[in-house]
């Protein structure tokens, strides 16, 4: 079983003396993430990383405790450790769906195991099996991450929370994927192990967290080490965290140094192959400005309140700015529904000075609210960047938390072809992962904004990007050096103060040289020859593969399933974990008998700046059928959502009643224990009642799509007023009557319409809402074909 952690009252917890700084016992135990400890060599531009997490069993019975976090989303990581009693255990990079049932075997036979897997380029799980009361085990994973550069500085960037994200989609039936408080969904069909339970704000420190990092500028003259979020010191060539900082927003350091133009050539132990990596400094020679379509999208939903909602209208107002005439602009401000300047329209406008200014004053009234339903605005820019003949680019102003980030990228990857892509990512702790792919299908830059303070210097990046490049169409060729073809990352193009750095593979002697080919502003063949040097980091190999898996599982995730087999090839090869393969590592002592007898879910930690929920949601949120009048009928449907997965988790964003409200992203404290699900009042479930009027094979998938049309424009209309609103459902009743007469009758869509239709003022909107979106979910679900193999993350 698993037990949920609820939130407790700081007069609740009291110090453990043995287990730790900021480890809690009260009368619901501990939690058993007890430290976490990072440790980290910078070299140049680049760094290896060591993670320890130590977790202790605070139970009287065999624990196995699931941590669900973050790691630097370009990161590979390339070695896994248990450690326990004394012994240690090497993990083993296998196919996910064996080392599942490895793990699985082990904790069933009573062996200590712990599995390590990746669920998001950013997002990993660990599971520690058959922990022993009392005891204490740590996990080791080693990674290897490359610095991105630009203006003088590399950044080092280390994540320390997934922040909670938004599940778009109507749930799953069947076995959830995970733990998480999110049901799985059509659209994010693993969302349940993306959604760790959070921490409400103000609960004591639970984990010591340590940090350092000890810099080697290879070589180049250190001018400057900047710390962006945290309070640090520094000792030498070494920085670290000061004692008591909390897992709640990413660790920056930013190393001031001059880059310069390399080849280094890295051999395999075997000899016949190698890698490189090939940094080229931008040349001097200024952009050109040619006449460009630019469409900026804005992130204005709940999760983007306070400062990052301000943040995020300045971003977005500086981009504005920075178009001249000749330019054509849009602007797509977005969260439950997509709007427009109304004075500007929904296509392109003109650059001028009047267009500019109306789209700035449309900017600075937008505020938060609603949930972040990304796809539509994305396919609607794309839409408006029809005209191949201009430079066209699409900027995304985000915090990125949305969990279907596959779903975009298999609806917008081949669209984007053609198109620069910029995002520019605002949180402390921002959705890399995500915002990286999406600019890596559209040969763009993503630049990542972690406070107001850094806005200033990230938006002067994004103008230069947002202007024409340097050099493009770029290739690369060997001279004298064998480059493997289609090992070669992706190229792009060439900005003013952004080096170019490409990652690949090359055949024989590490000697020779690379040349770098394009074209330049006014279009004239621009080349440099860099000469090649042998050097001895097998940071280098490990590197490439992690950004070749990658572009990988991108292609895979826009369709291409075909490549499953290749990515677990490559992952195994070069000792790299990935989406399709886990680490695993199994102790042969059987110390638990019949496997753990206690399951938990480290809570996460509430993202720092973001806006803390109220102690208590508003009453219209929890008011249930049963709470009502008792004249007033309860809808025969009973909307009856899936229980979630933790004691605090924001509702599912498919409630269009909390959308409407502007309060999707609220975290709610779970029903008392014995309590209907909020909104069903105790009720029983009508569709229960009627057992038996629909036959259970029959389907939806003559009307599927009409129904998910329905079910998308219901969202759409969320932010309504309530007379609006009523209207809306009104009309979607009379829509769904018409729906289930042509289909021959339908009990679920009779006794929908019936209730839409019904006028009752005495039944409210907001219940009527809730019930038309869990109705129209519940039957586009769907199984999955039979013969159908699982998905990755269910093997």
């Amino acid at each position: 079983m698993i037990n949920h952690i609820a939130p407790l009252r700081p007069e609740e917890c009291e110090p453990v003396p043995d287990a730790g700084l900021g480890a809690l016992v009260t009368e619901r135990g501990n939690l058993p993430l007890e430290s976490v400890d990072v440790t980290a060599d910078v070299a140049g531009l680049a760094a290896g990383v060591q993670v320890t997490q130590g977790f202790r069993n605070p139970f009287d019975v065999s624990l196995e405790a699931t941590y669900i976090f973050p790691l630097p989303d370009r990161a590979a990581v390339t070695a896994f450790r248990m450690e326990a009693d004394g012994r240690v255990v090497e993990g083993v990079l296998k196919e996910r769906g064996q080392a599942r049932a490895d793990y699985d075997q082990a904790i069933s036979e009573g062996k200590r195991a712990a599995i390590a897997e990746e669920d998001r380029p950013d997002v990993f799980t660990i599971r520690v099996g058959n922990i022993v009361p009392g005891e204490r085990v740590t996990v080791r994973l080693t990674l290897d991450q490359p610095l991105p550069y630009e203006d003088g500085a590399a950044t080092f960037r280390f994540p320390l929370v997934v922040a909670p994200r938004y599940i778009p989609g109507a749930p799953l039936d069947g076995e959830r994927a995970g733990d998480g408080w999110a049901p799985d969904t059509d659209a994010v069909p693993d969302a349940s192990r993306i959604t760790p339970p959070v921490l409400l704000p103000g609960f004591p420190n639970p984990v010591r967290l340590s940090l350092a990092a000890t810099i080697d500028a290879a070589g180049l003259e250190l001018r400057e080490v900047r710390s962006s979020l945290h309070t640090v010191v520094r000792e030498g060539d070494t920085v670290q965290l000061q004692p008591g900082e909390r897992l709640d927003r990413d660790f920056i350091l930013r190393l001031a140094f001059d880059a310069s133009t390399s080849l280094s050539l890295v051999p395999d132990a075997e000899g016949e192959e190698g890698t490189f990596a090939l940094t080229v400094v931008p040349p001097e020679a200024p952009a050109t400005a040619t006449p460009k379509d630019v469409v900026l999208v804005l992130d204005r939903s709940g999760s983007m309140t306070g400062w990052k909602m301000v943040a995020a209208r300045r971003a977005a107002a500086r981009i504005v700015d920075t178009l001249v005439t000749g330019d054509r602009f849009a602007v797509l401000s977005f969260d439950t529904v997509v709007e427009h300047p109304d004075r500007l329209g929904a296509g392109l406008a003109e650059a001028s000075d009047r267009n500019r200014y109306r789209a700035v004053e449309h900017l600075a009234r937008l505020e938060a609210r609603g949930g972040t339903e990304m796809l539509q605005p994305l396919e609607q820019a794309i839409g408006l960047l029809g005209d191949s003949s201009r430079d066209r680019v699409l900027v995304l102003v985000t915090d990125g938390q949305v969990g279907n980030e596959d779903q975009i990228l298999d609806r917008l990857g081949a669209r984007l072809a053609g198109v620069r892509v910029h995002t520019v990512g605002i949180d402390r702790a921002v959705n890399a992962g995500f915002l990286s792919r999406l600019t890596g299908f559209g040969k763009g830059r993503c630049e990542l904004v972690e406070s107001e303070d850094q806005l200033d210097e990230a938006m002067e990046n994004i103008h230069r990007r947002i202007g024409s490049p340097l050099v493009t169409d770029l290739s690369l060729k060997g001279d004298g050096l064998d480059l493997i073809p289609g090992a070669t990352g992706h190229l792009g193009a060439i900005y003013p103060g952004v080096p170019l750095t490409v990652h690949g593979r090359y055949r024989g002697e590490p000697s020779g040289a690379a040349v770098l080919s394009g074209l330049d502003a006014a279009g004239r063949p621009w080349e440099q020859r860099v000469a090649g040097s042998r050097v001895g980091n097998p940071a280098v190999r490990s590197i490439w593969a992690r950004a070749r898996l990658r572009t990988l599982e991108d292609r895979y995730a826009a369709g291409d399933h075909s490549l499953e087999e290749e990515i677990i090839a490559l992952s195994l090869r070069y000792g790299v974990l990935c989406r399709f393969t886990a680490f695993v590592a199994v102790d042969t002592h059987v110390v638990a008998e019949g496997g753990p007898e206690h399951k938990v879910v480290q809570p996460v930690e509430f993202p720092s700046g973001w806006q803390a929920p109220p102690a208590a949601p508003p009453m219209s949120l929890m008011a249930a059928p049963a709470a009502m009048p008792a004249a007033m009928p309860a809808p025969r449907a009973a909307f009856r959502p899936a229980a979630p997965g933790s004691a605090f988790m924001p509702p599912s964003p498919a409630s269009a009643q909390a959308e409407a409200m502007g309060m999707p992203d609220l975290l709610l404290p779970m029903p008392e224990a014995g309590a209907p699900p909020y909104g069903t009042g105790g009720s029983v479930d009508w569709m229960e009642q009627e057992k038996g009027s629909v036959p259970p094979q029959e389907r939806l998938d003559p009307f599927r799509e009409r129904l998910a049309e329905e079910l998308r424009r219901l969202r759409a209309a969320a932010s309504l007023r309530t007379a609006e609103r009523r209207r809306h459902l009104t009309d979607l009743g009379a829509r769904l009557a018409e729906l289930a007469a042509l289909h021959g009758g339908h009990a679920e869509l009779e006794a929908l319409a019936e209730d839409l239709t019904s006028g009752d003022p005495a039944v409210d909107v907001d219940t009527l809402w809730q019930l038309a979106v869990h109705t129209l979910e519940t039957l586009l679900r769907r199984d999955p074909p039979a013969g159908k193999r699982r998905p990755f993350w269910k093997r």
